[in-house]
């Protein structure tokens, strides 16, 4: 299951394949492996990505694996190492260890329904989610995608959005904080939160996935237990600073877990007793 299967401190140069700008400050980088082992991660893992001399940052994959060596990262920008992975080109080398973490638990989301909950660059660890799902379509029941952003701007894979949109596979809706101009994918003004009314499915029947600002994935998940939803069927993927990615540093603890060993993905109910979260 890993990309580097020695040494997890020890990593590996990636080719940049791709760049891509997706809003004014998130960029995606299509990378490649020059090794004749197959890379395989889960929806909701991350690697360490980085460049000599300036450092690492942990980034979930955004997208599932490309062939037997290619995958997709989606970078906002946020301090020096993002700062320097947004001026690499094509043909440029990277630094990668990974892939580290536990995923989104799509296994156990099998035969139920689907609500995915993103809040802006949240979109990006939950995209590789929806692409499983639509291509597994007839193991779950109906799927939701919810999505809030703050303005049109900051709209993530716009053009996938449409698709799943026009698709029928999968609802999509859509809120900005800002009032959206007419036919921006039927988007509402509010946040993500005001879409919860548009849940269709029986939540007892259902596993929701949401990632975003740990505020936001506080409200989301309390509104949908007080709806009949089980917190041991909601999962967040959390955020921190994160330096080795195998326990060993201490950056990312919270209570008794690692982030980045335990996570970043957690059941609501097994995370939200820590008091060093805002869930």
């Amino acid at each position: 299951m890993k990309i580097n299967p020695g040494n997890p401190l020890l990593p590996l140069r990636a080719v940049v394949l791709h760049k891509t700008r997706e809003t004014e400050n998130t960029f995606s980088l299509k990378l490649s492996l020059p090794d004749t082992r197959p890379v395989t991660f889960q929806p909701g893992q991350f690697n360490m990505l980085g460049i000599p001399g300036i450092g690492e940052a942990a980034l979930s994959f955004s997208s599932l694996p490309i062939g037997k060596r290619s995958f997709v990262h989606t970078i906002r920008l946020a301090g020096n190492v993002t700062e320097a992975l947004s001026r690499v080109s094509k043909g440029d080398r990277v630094h990668v260890r990974g892939p580290f973490g536990n995923g989104w638990p799509v296994q156990q989301a099998k035969g139920k329904n689907v609500v995915i909950v993103a809040g802006g660059i949240g979109m990006a660890p939950l995209r590789p989610v929806v692409y499983y799902l639509l291509q597994n379509r007839k193991s779950f029941g109906k799927l939701l995608l919810l999505y809030g952003v703050r303005s049109e701007e900051d709209i993530l894979y716009r053009d996938e959005l449409e698709d799943w949109l026009k698709s029928g596979e999968i609802k999509v809706l859509l809120s900005m904080d800002e009032k959206p101009r007419k036919g921006i994918l039927g988007a509402r003004q509010g946040v993500v939160t005001t879409l919860l009314d548009a849940i269709d499915v029986p939540l007892a029947d259902t596993v929701t996935f949401t990632c975003g600002p740990e505020i936001m994935m506080r409200f989301v998940a309390r509104q949908l237990i007080i709806r009949g939803q089980g917190g041991n069927r909601i999962f967040v993927s959390l955020e921190r600073r994160m330096k080795c990615g195998t326990a060993h540093c201490g950056h990312c603890q919270i209570g008794a877990k690692y982030v980045c060993k335990d996570g970043p993905v957690f059941a609501y109910a097994d995370i939200k007793r820590f008091a060093d979260t805002l869930l």
